[in-house]
């Protein structure tokens, strides 16, 4: 069976609606943090592109940002996709946690 981000077991999802949602859904994943954890984060967006490349690009460089701050390992994975007919969704997990579920 070939391999889709939906099957990474997710810890917290996060239903984003605008910039400000999406930097507060970056600074709650960068205090939980990525490593020892078995699951990754996931971030619905709605499905007007404009707006979701903007929460996309916010997601990545505020968590990526945010884990250099803290001294925190940032090799992350993330793929976004298509979740339903009314979201995109970014799905972020640590490298070495992906590599060891076995996908």
């Amino acid at each position: 069976m070939e391999f889709h981000p939906s099957q990474i077991p997710i810890a917290n999802t996060f239903d984003v609606k605008d910039e400000k949602d999406a930097e507060e859904a970056a600074e709650e994943m960068v205090r939980i943090g990525f490593a020892n954890k078995k699951t990754g984060f996931k971030v619905l967006m709605p499905k007007d592109s404009k707006i979701a490349k903007r929460i996309g690009l916010i997601v990545t460089t505020s968590v990526n940002y945010g884990l250099k701050k803290t001294k925190q390992e940032g090799d992350l994975r993330y793929w976004t996709y298509h979740n339903d007919k009314d979201h995109f969704a970014i799905v972020l997990i640590s490298s070495k946690v992906f590599d060891e579920l076995g996908f």
